[in-house]
């Protein structure tokens, strides 16, 4: 039996592969005791399971030391696929009806509630590391008290649209297509919430590591939309309605993976995250030029500061 490591997540949990002698694999999960609970996964996991999405099936745990046994869905990630020349539309079809799966199951346990104060948290980081370890300009509290003032209509707006259990990363690098093909294993699950309905519409579509064609993004929002249950539809009015929450979804999703991702590069050490926030970033200014067209612009004291590009 041997080990080989795989490429981590951006927590302190480390992931390797085991290889049997027969050639039969899985992964192993060691999460420090001190720094990472299992807890969470594995009652998420057995809700997602149950609730018809594919999670990896457990095989052995050790909750106590830290180390799970799950099942191996392979290399193939979602963003993998498409980079290889794949076709998105099946596996948009397939997330979709997973998500829809997830959106009308409710677990046996109460999810954390995604709501604005731990919205504005999450939009923090960007104050916090993006623009004082990146763009080089820490801001004043006056530029804070500014940035949250024009950020509230947001926030305040997508905590009162529908809620629903979200996976809340769900997007093309925790999505895998696995040797025997769809439906797609899911993974990075623990961090589940309720929080808005759009909320990982808008992490799949709107996804930091992919570019989509806004066309494309169109059309599969209204897919999406077309499926939720009627009293969802009735919340947004109609497919255009979801379309600008979608947006607006993302755009707050966006803020933070910039965030995420400089504190990642400057906290943690883990300097490869520094490539994400360019693509993020053009997503988040498009975001900001669509919602101002569409009659939604934010706040000058938010824009002025999200415009700032890296320092050099």
């Amino acid at each position: 039996m041997r080990l080989s490591i795989l490429a981590g997540d951006a927590s302190f949990r480390r992931y390797f592969r085991v290889l049997a002698d027969d050639g039969r694999t899985w992964v192993l999960m060691d999460a420090p005791p001190d720094k990472e609970d299992v807890g969470p996964f594995l009652a998420v996991r057995d809700w997602l399971a149950d609730a018809g999405v594919r999670a990896p099936g457990l095989i052995a745990a050790d909750p106590g030391a830290g180390f799970l046994l799950l099942e191996d869905f392979g290399d193939a990630t979602w963003a993998a696929h498409l980079a290889a020349g794949g076709d998105a539309r099946p596996l948009v079809d397939d997330a979709f009806a997973q998500l829809a799966r997830m959106q009308a199951s409710r677990p046996s346990f109460d999810l954390p509630v995604f709501g604005v104060s731990r919205m504005r948290a999450e939009c923090d980081l960007y104050l916090d590391w993006y623009l004082p370890r990146v763009a080089g300009r820490a801001p004043t509290e006056s530029e804070r008290r500014g940035f949250h003032a024009a950020l509230a209509p947001v926030l305040e707006a997508l905590a009162a649209l529908p809620r629903a259990p979200a996976h809340l990363d769900f997007h093309s690098r925790n999505l895998m297509l696995p040797p025997d093909g769809l439906p797609l294993g899911v993974i990075d699950f623990q961090d589940a919430v309720m929080g808005p309905v759009t909320y990982d519409a808008a992490s799949l579509l709107y996804d930091c590591y992919q570019d989509y064609p806004e066309a494309a993004r169109r059309g599969w929002s209204e897919a999406f939309f077309a499926g939720l249950p009627r009293d969802a539809r009735a919340a947004f009015g109609d497919a255009d309605g979801w379309h600008r929450a979608l947006r607006r979804t993302a755009l707050q999703r966006h803020i933070k993976a910039i965030g995420i991702f400089a504190r990642l590069a400057h906290r943690d050490g883990k300097r490869r995250f520094l490539d994400e926030i360019p693509l993020t970033r053009k997503h988040l200014l498009e975001e900001l030029d669509w919602l101002a067209e569409a009659g939604l612009a934010v706040g000058e004291d938010a824009v002025r500061l999200l415009r700032l590009p890296p320092a050099g």
